[in-house]
């Protein structure tokens, strides 16, 4: 099944708007079942010592019985509240004293028989100075209980609360269009990606911290697709490096075994000198791999770029001196130490001596300069040869790269040399670069600083020489 990025998307925000507003609506709902809750326990609690909440007639009773001490004359006080036959009052010993609002029914001076219980009546004991004196027997709807409070503030309680929940809901609903669409995006995109589609970014847009998010995603597909294509690029590179010299190999194998060549040293020798460049190559990409992926470990101390310099030209005069190449060599006695790998440095210097001699031409000149700079000491080594284009400068250091003119790959080497030297002079914290001399040719530089923690590089501590090289085999 194909991977369709907006099915996928409108799919993503379907669910994203799901959950949000399940979220919104739980929460809305939590919400008032606890303020209903709350408020009617708080008016529960409150009912049993407010008066607030107790039948107004029987607060009358009550008073009146204070004031005069006994029920006589009570009638009075229900004519002039106009209660009718709606109360009826008992005294201690439960007799009637006030029957509807009349002291002289029948049922005066006899004891209670009639309903004093829900749904008809409610009962409500009357008291003063906390002595009991009877008790009001009313109409249902005469007495204000809790109860009756609380479901009577239910309809406005619950169409504000109707009515905050839609306002939520509503504003839920355009936060989440801000939030959910690049997010969504964000999403789909990654599903591409795991996908093996290294090419799908996102559109950055919404809240700053989605913009973030969106930055960042799309930076590291970015870095994904490029190491992707530096992988394929790097796996032809391997293959066209090896091709070569296996099918010498093969082809002078074949003729041993056919009768062709005969086995002697003169046809032997070719056979072992593909097999060094085999060795050579698998070597560069061993160390290459280790470096890049910060497993090689270097063994700092002060260091004299100089020492270094002089003992590497020594070992490329000869092959100087063969093509007629002045190799020279400018370093001032003042030049301070560096904490850097000696035999590491070497190999840059070397590394570098040697792509020099490769593309001067006969009668030219290899210079290698040590200079104190603000940062460090540098160490340049320019030649008289073509240069570079300058389109091509930036990949001057990429693995297996070569130009396609004088830096062809008939000039000889695999193209990692450079690569190398790159690796191992950012791995002990220097830089290094190259750039094409005004008077013709190229000048490649690097600076290694003058102080560093002694003992460790890029977080990876190293010990002596003999334990890192056992270290680096063991990888």
């Amino acid at each position: 099944m194909s991977f369709d990025p907006k099915h996928s998307v409108r799919q993503i925000r379907r669910r994203l708007l799901r959950l949000l507003l399940l979220a919104f609506g739980s929460v809305v709902a939590l919400m008032i079942v606890l303020v209903l809750a709350v408020f009617a326990v708080v008016t529960a609690v409150a009912a049993r010592g407010e008066p607030v909440f107790q039948s107004p007639q029987a607060r009358l009773l009550e008073g009146y019985y204070i004031g005069r001490g006994s029920w006589d004359g009570v009638e009075a006080l229900a004519q002039s509240e106009g209660w009718g036959d709606m109360v009826v009052v008992v005294d201690a010993d439960n007799r009637v004293v006030l029957d509807g609002g009349r002291v002289d029914t029948p049922r005066v001076g006899q004891p209670y028989t009639g309903p004093t219980t829900f749904p008809e009546r409610v009962t409500i004991p009357l008291h003063a100075n906390g002595q009991p004196i009877g008790a009001a027997i009313l109409d249902v709807p005469q007495r204000l209980q809790p109860f009756d409070f609380i479901v009577g503030l239910l309809p406005p309680v619950g169409f504000v609360s109707i009515f905050l929940a839609a306002l939520t809901l509503l504003i839920g609903v355009l936060l989440a269009r801000r939030f959910i669409n690049p997010l969504a995006d964000v999403i789909a995109a990654a599903q591409a990606v795991a996908g093996g589609d290294l090419s799908a970014r996102v559109e950055v847009r919404g809240p700053e911290d989605l913009r973030a998010l969106t930055d960042s995603f799309n930076h590291m597909a970015d870095a994904l697709q490029r190491s992707d294509r530096e992988r394929r690029a790097m796996l032809t590179d391997i293959a066209h490096e090896l091709r070569t010299p296996l099918t010498v190999m093969r082809g002078k194998l074949e003729g041993f075994i056919d009768g062709v060549y005969p086995v002697n040293e003169t046809t032997i020798a070719p056979v072992l000198e593909e097999t060094y460049t085999l060795e050579r190559l698998v070597e560069d990409l061993r160390l290459l791999t280790l470096v890049e992926a910060r497993q090689l470990h270097f063994d700092l101390r002060p260091t004299s770029l100089a020492e270094l310099a002089a003992r590497a030209i020594s070992l490329f005069d000869a092959e100087a001196n063969e093509k007629r190449i002045t190799l020279t060599l400018d370093a001032p006695p003042d030049i301070p130490n560096v904490n850097a790998d000696g035999q590491r440095v070497s190999q840059v210097i070397g590394n570098l001596l040697s792509n020099a001699l490769r593309y001067v031409p006969e009668g030219g000149a290899v210079a290698v300069a040590v200079r104190r700079e603000a940062n460090g000491v540098s160490l340049t080594v320019s030649d008289t040869g073509p240069g570079v284009a300058e389109a091509d400068l930036p990949h001057l250091f990429d693995r297996f790269w070569r130009g396609e003119k004088s830096r062809a790959r008939a000039s000889g080497g695999a193209g990692l040399g450079l690569a190398i030297a790159k690796q191992l002079i950012e791995a002990q914290g220097g830089t290094i670069t190259a750039r094409n001399r005004p008077e013709g040719g190229l000048a490649v530089s690097f600076t290694l600083p003058l102080e560093k923690l002694e003992g460790s590089v890029n977080g990876y501590l190293s010990t002596d020489r003999q334990t890192d090289e056992r270290m680096v085999a063991a990888d």
